[in-house]
């Protein structure tokens, strides 16, 4: 069947995509309709045609998924932030455990998990069979995110402050997000109104190529100066960050931007983030204070954090609880273990594992990160931890052969392309007792873990846990043992 551009199709919508897109057919052919959910019977119009597969956008809803809410979002179909808000929550649930588990049979190319047996838990891994507990979901999945990140433009000659649309850069404007932390709302009315207050006094004024004019950015001229504003807030402390990202080195009557932020007593730093750089990076590498201090604290479990603009920490601190409380479950630790953190960041999860273990090490490529994982390690009084700058593949066996001391455990949490294959071979060749992998990304996951499965290693449980609710994002934490400490 020849599909063209344009055309009209009935689709019934049987799978749901990694994107969160629906999957239907067109006569065999495989049609991916963005906001379609499964179950739905649709109307599309083609907008894409591959040689493999089609693309299409819903003109009508003919008949709707019994899976299907009303997005409780405005922007819902226009931001790209969230993907699945149209999904009933515990649909989302059962779809982000599926993308974990196909991921592993699929990619991982292990098989099914095995059946329970009557009166005993989880049977142990054997053969390249997995188990999978249920997904950890949220009692409330709205307003979790502690980090609210806003690009700043001009949309049709007005100003704009919200949302990319998905899969490009033009802004959605918004004042709210079911996401974020609801006192972002605040703070943008301010920012937003102080704002607005400066461009209509350029336009009004006329007066050209003045500073006030370039006060906004253009991503396509790299002209103007305000780029992005992010907001922090610590959930357990209430205290509150508000960083301005410019193309520049300060910004018009600071002061008086300054003192309107500053009703809102929460607020405890007011920071300047200096990024002339071109391109999508938000952060630049200089950040200077204009009120307060250059971090705020907040704390998971028992241990305190301080986190500057550029500090990396979860977004979602009710389930960084529940991810980090299981990579410690998981690690077994006695208080007699060596155990190395692989991509520690700023030490958030060493700092967690160093309350059982006897000796922790953390390695990380990025200086900046490990300053504040000493940081956060002298801020709670935790002595038996150690962190090095560096590549994990050659930073941990030089350190085994400068002191002989062999790794009982070793945790790894990479960014979403996974882990260096060098370090998947050091890993295997340090022959710890247990791996504890963390991954943000199923496919790398399922990848790493054949790896380390053909070499001497096998899968214990794996425990999904959702920390973006409304997005196709899941985390996962599995438990690896190395075969002859089975033995």
């Amino acid at each position: 069947m020849n599909i063209k551009l344009n055309e009209e199709y009935e689709v019934e919508i049987i799978d749901m995509g990694t994107e969160g897109e629906g999957i239907g057919k067109i006569n065999g052919i495989t049609v991916f309709v963005n906001g379609g959910i499964k179950g739905d019977t649709v109307k599309v119009k083609i907008t894409k045609v591959s040689k493999n597969y089609v693309s299409g956008k819903i003109i009508k809803l003919i008949n709707e998924s019994e899976l299907r809410q009303s997005a409780p979002c405005k922007v819902a179909n226009k931001c790209g932030g969230c993907q699945i808000q149209q999904i009933k929550y515990e649909e989302q649930l059962k779809i982000k455990e599926k993308i974990v588990k196909d991921a592993l049979e699929r990619i991982g190319k292990f098989n099914s998990p095995l059946p329970l047996l009557e009166g005993e838990g989880r049977v142990r891994v054997v053969d390249s069979c997995f188990n999978i507990n249920p997904i950890i979901g949220m009692e409330d999945p709205y307003h979790y995110r502690n980090k609210a990140m806003f690009p700043v433009g001009i949309v049709n000659g007005e100003l704009a402050i919200g949302c990319y649309k998905q899969a490009s850069h033009d802004i959605v404007d918004t004042d709210k997000c079911i996401i974020q932390d609801k006192i972002t709302e605040k703070i943008l009315k301010i920012i937003r109104n102080y704002l607005q207050s400066k461009y209509l006094l350029i336009t009004q004024k006329g007066e050209g190529k003045s500073d006030y004019e370039s006060l906004i950015y253009d991503e396509q001229t790299h002209t103007g100066l305000i780029r992005n504003i992010m907001i922090r807030n610590g959930y357990k402390t209430g205290e509150i960050m508000v960083c301005i990202i410019i193309n520049g080195e300060s910004i018009i009557d600071k002061n008086e931007l300054v003192y309107k932020l500053k009703s809102i007593k929460e607020i405890k730093s007011i920071v300047l983030n200096i990024n002339t750089k071109k391109g999508n990076q938000v952060l630049g590498d200089k950040t200077r204070v204009i009120d307060g201090q250059d971090y705020i604290t907040d704390n998971i479990g028992d241990i305190k954090y301080k986190i500057s603009a550029r500090s990396f920490f979860q977004v979602n601190p009710v389930q960084t609880e529940i991810l980090y409380a299981k990579t410690l479950e998981y690690a077994e630790l006695t208080g007699n273990e060596i155990v190395w953190d692989a991509y520690c960041g700023t030490g958030s999860i060493s700092l967690f594992l160093a309350q059982k273990a006897k000796k922790v090490y953390g390695v990380e490529i990025i200086e900046e990160a490990i300053n504040d994982a000493n940081e956060n390690a002298k801020e709670n009084g935790i002595e038996n931890i150690e962190f090095f700058v560096g590549l994990a593949e050659e930073v941990i066996p030089r350190h085994f052969k400068q002191t002989g001391v062999k790794p009982d455990v070793i945790v790894v949490d990479p960014p979403r392309k996974g882990c260096d294959e060098k370090l998947l071979q050091t890993i295997v060749e340090m022959k710890p007792d247990r791996v504890v992998y963390v991954s943000c990304n199923p496919a790398t996951l399922a990848r790493d873990l054949r790896y380390l499965c053909d070499n001497g290693f096998e899968m214990d449980v794996v425990q999904p846990v959702d920390m973006f609710p409304h997005t196709m994002h899941v985390e996962a934490v599995v438990k690896l043992t190395r075969r002859e400490a089975t033995k």
